[in-house]
């Protein structure tokens, strides 16, 4: 049976039905060196005003090419990896129209970013200063921020922000970035150190004795 021949038991057809646009917005969110937790932005081309990126779906399009698409064309990032986060459905969110956003997320070294962004059209933001986005963007920041979190809370730098080998010290101030506060050393050295290998190798991090070095559970 063709969608058009299709009749629900009401005797309608998916066409018959009011159906929203859909979009896809992502959130890549990433710990520039002594920086805070910043989120990428990019300037719309019409507006000129800093949002997320973002695009509509074509049609026969796959959420994961949209995102891709958005990304390369609109902020200049090509070769991420975004996860679906969540369906904003609210449908007054956008000023625009009732569209259905089909938000990502992306947690990637400020190495992989930095380089390659054009400050004209996009930049790196932190994550307390994006605010104020049109299209319901800060909502999806919001939760994309409080998702990160608390991954963070449980496990040590789960989305390899800090390169390996690295000093517990190192460890804590990424961590520090994504909690947006200061964490009690002793406290996270014990909650972190279960996921944790030590290995041979030692790092100078000032006056005294070296410090030691670690890598995440799981890894070489």
């Amino acid at each position: 049976m063709t969608s058009s021949a299709y009749r629900d038991p009401s005797g309608k057809r998916l066409v018959d039905y009011p159906r929203p646009s859909v979009a896809v917005d992502t959130a890549v969110l990433t710990v520039p060196v002594g920086e805070p937790l910043s989120v990428l932005q990019v300037r719309d081309a019409v507006d000129g005003d800093w949002r997320l990126p973002g695009t509509f779906m074509h049609e026969g399009e796959r959420l994961a090419s949209a995102v891709l698409r958005s990304l390369s064309d609109k902020a200049g990032v090509p070769g991420l990896a975004p996860s679906q986060l969540h369906v904003f459905d609210d449908p007054g969110r956008d000023s625009r129209g009732w569209v259905l956003s089909v938000a990502h997320l992306d947690v990637v070294p400020s190495s992989q970013l930095s380089p390659g962004l054009d400050g004209s059209r996009a930049r790196l933001v932190p994550v307390e200063d994006a605010t104020g986005m049109v299209h319901g963007h800060d909502e999806i920041v919001a939760f994309a921020v409080a998702s990160l979190r608390a991954l963070y809370a449980a496990a040590p730098d789960p989305r390899g922000l800090v390169a390996e080998p690295f000093t517990m010290t190192e460890l804590r101030r990424v961590h520090e970035a994504v909690a947006g506060r200061a964490l009690q050393p002793d406290s996270f050295r014990r909650a972190m150190l279960p996921g944790l290998v030590a290995t041979e190798e030692k790092r100078a991090e000032g006056p005294g004795k070296p410090a030691g070095t670690y890598r995440r559970l799981g890894r070489r």
